[in-house]
C-alpha cells in the first residue's frame, strides 16, 4: 500500500506512482495553490510572482490579517475576473490529477486548498473520493476523513466539530488516513512557517480508538515525521511536491 499527500500539482510524479498499480491513497491537497519555495502555482498564475512575494512575506511574519488585508486589496473591483479565473485553473489541475490517476483504482481524499465538490465530479471512473469513510483495504480496516483545519473559510476546510463528527462515524479503524496532523506539536508544526496546523479531535479520535497506524499530510517542513500516541504510529507521509515519492505501509 502506498500513500502520498500535498501533491500540489506533481501530477507527472502521482502518474508514475500510479503506474507502479500497487493501492494507493492520496491524502489530499492536490492543487499548488502557492509554492513558497519558488512562487509558483495557481496564485502566481492570477496575481504574478511579485504579489506572491509580498504575500509570503506577510505570512512569514505570521501576519495572518494583514495577508487577507493585502489580497482584499489587491482583488478590490476584481474579484468576478479572479473567481473565473481560478476556477479554470481548478479545473484544468484537476483534469490533470484525473489522467495522472485513470486505471489506478485509488483513494482520495481532499485537504484545505482543494475544492472537494470539483475534484469529486472530475475524478475518474474506478478512483475512488473520499470523503469519511472505511475500507478494508489488503485486510486492513482503513477509515479515511478528508478536510483541513480551519483558517481562511475556504471550501477544503473542515472546523473541529465538524470534525470530531466525522471521525466518529468512523468508530474503531486499524489505520487512520487524514489530511490535517494530530494535535501533537513536533508533528504539526512547520518549521519554514512556524505556526502549528493541527487537529485536536484527531488526537481525541487516536486516544479513543487506539488504531495501530495513523498517516496524513498537510505539514511540508514538520519537527518531526513520526510519533507514537499512545500504541498508534503516526507518520506524516511527506511533501510529495518537493520528495516525489510515496510512503510504503508495512
Amino acid at each position: 500500500m502506498l500513500l502520498v499527500s500535498d501533491v500540489h500539482g506533481a501530477f507527472d510524479a502521482l502518474a508514475r506512482v500510479a503506474a507502479r498499480r500497487e493501492t494507493l491513497l492520496v491524502l489530499g491537497d492536490l492543487l499548488n495553490f502557492v509554492d513558497y519555495r519558488t512562487m509558483e502555482g495557481m496564485l502566481a498564475e492570477v496575481a504574478g510572482k511579485e504579489f506572491v512575494a509580498r504575500l509570503a512575506g506577510v505570512r512569514t511574519l505570521g501576519d495572518h490579517e494583514g495577508a487577507r488585508e493585502l489580497w482584499a486589496e489587491f482583488s478590490a473591483g476584481r474579484e468576478a475576473e479572479i473567481r473565473d479565473r481560478y476556477d479554470a485553473l481548478t479545473r484544468e489541475a484537476y483534469a490533470q490529477a484525473a489522467r495522472a490517476l485513470a486505471g489506478s483504482g485509488a483513494y482520495v481524499t481532499y485537504g484545505n486548498v482543494d475544492r472537494p465538490e470539483v475534484l469529486r465530479e472530475m475524478l475518474p471512473a474506478g478512483v475512488t473520493f473520499v470523503d469519511t469513510g472505511s475500507f478494508e483495504i489488503e485486510g486492513i480496516v482503513v477509515g479515511i476523513v478528508g478536510g483541513g483545519v480551519p483558517s481562511l473559510g475556504v471550501p477544503g476546510e473542515i472546523d473541529h466539530d465538524a470534525m470530531a463528527v466525522r471521525l466518529a462515524t468512523l468508530g474503531p479503524v486499524e489505520m487512520l488516513c487524514t489530511h490535517v496532523a494530530p494535535a501533537v506539536r513536533p508533528l504539526a508544526t512547520d518549521v519554514i512557517g512556524g505556526r502549528p496546523k493541527q487537529s485536536r479531535p484527531v488526537l481525541d479520535y487516536l486516544r479513543e480508538h487506539r488504531p495501530r497506524w495513523h498517516y496524513f499530510g498537510d505539514i511540508h517542513q514538520p519537527q518531526a515525521t513520526t510519533w507514537r500516541v499512545g500504541e498508534t504510529v503516526c507518520r506524516n507521509v511527506g511533501y510529495f511536491r518537493a520528495t516525489e515519492r510515496p510512503v510504503r505501509h508495512g
